[in-house]
């Protein structure tokens, strides 16, 4: 039977109608979820002081972090923190370090001049550190690196992040009246822990969100210290110590390694130095992860 032309005629219009109707009344399609933020990931800086023979602390220090999982992005280095600092910025692992340490011996780093005074020139200590780093520059090292000296035309604090890696530790590490100031471009430099005992600022201007400073300083001892080496280190200390106070101040984590009784020139007490610096990295560590945990919950939320 045929439907009535009529009819016929309305079936489109009831076809749109209906359409209209399945259009107005389905729900949009749901977008997926957005994927959670990934966390902030934080720039973990280690600012290593000066200390001669006591720098061997740092070792066991860099021991303990890596064994609970925090490596550092950044490295600062004053003095022997610059020796170390360079040689872990270098890709050294822990235990390289420590390798190196019971094979170092003075004679690799000490080169007296006698026309000097008896000063030690340094040249050695440049030579041998280049050899540990492949004679890279410092720019060119697996991390970044900043070994701290001091100007000695105007006491300014300088910071090397390129160029000569040997050179810059050398730097770093000339203690006055023990060390012959380095010439470096028309300019001579000295010991890095006369201006910066512990670089906690060139940690930061590196790029570091959580400092973690390891001081091993001589404090006034109160008493008259023995010997050219001993007043000079004496001398040092005094200058360095409100210095150094300020500057730990902006650092996250201090840590103190029991090192106070240690010599300059105590390199037979390697082993000891670096079981403190494990034992005092150790008892830090929960307020280093505290630290972390607050920052990055900061950091997360600023998102």
């Amino acid at each position: 039977m045929t439907a009535p032309r009529s009819f016929r005629r309305a079936l489109p219009l009831l076809a749109v109608a209906l359409l209209s109707a399945c259009t107005l009344h389905s729900k949009p399609p749901v977008p997926p979820p957005l994927p959670p933020p990934a966390p902030v990931k934080l720039r973990i800086g280690l600012a290593l002081g000066g200390g001669a023979a006591k720098g061997f602390a740092h070792i066991g220090v860099i021991k303990m972090l890596e064994a609970n999982g925090i490596h550092a992005d950044v490295v600062s280095g004053t003095s022997a923190g610059a020796v170390v600092g360079a040689l872990y910025a270098s890709g050294m692992d822990p235990f390289q370090l420590q390798e190196q340490a019971f094979a170092l011996d003075e004679s690799k780093i000490r080169d007296v001049r006698l026309f000097s005074g008896g000063l030690v020139q340094g040249q050695k200590l440049q030579d041998f550190m280049n050899q540990l780093v492949g004679n890279r520059p410092l720019e060119k090292l697996k991390l970044p690196f900043a070994a701290v000296s001091t100007q000695l035309e105007t006491g300014q604090r300088t910071v090397f992040v390129r160029g000569n890696t040997g050179q810059a530790v050398r730097a770093s590490s000339s203690i006055p009246g023990v060390f012959e100031p380095v010439e470096i471009s028309g300019k001579h430099y000295v010991d890095g822990g006369v201006v910066s005992p512990v670089p906690v600022d060139a940690a930061r201007e590196l790029g570091a969100d959580i400092v973690i400073a390891v001081d091993i300083s001589s404090k006034a001892s109160g008493s008259n210290p023995n010997g050219m080496l001993g007043i000079v280190n004496q001398s040092i200390s005094i200058m360095g110590q409100k210095l150094g106070e300020q500057e730990l101040s902006r650092a996250d984590v201090v840590i103190r390694p029991k090192v106070g009784q240690v010599g300059a020139t105590d390199f037979e007490q390697k082993n000891q130095v670096i079981l403190e610096g494990e034992r005092a990295t150790m008892a830090a560590m929960p307020l280093i992860r505290a630290k972390i945990a607050a920052k990055a919950g900061l950091a997360n939320a600023a998102k």
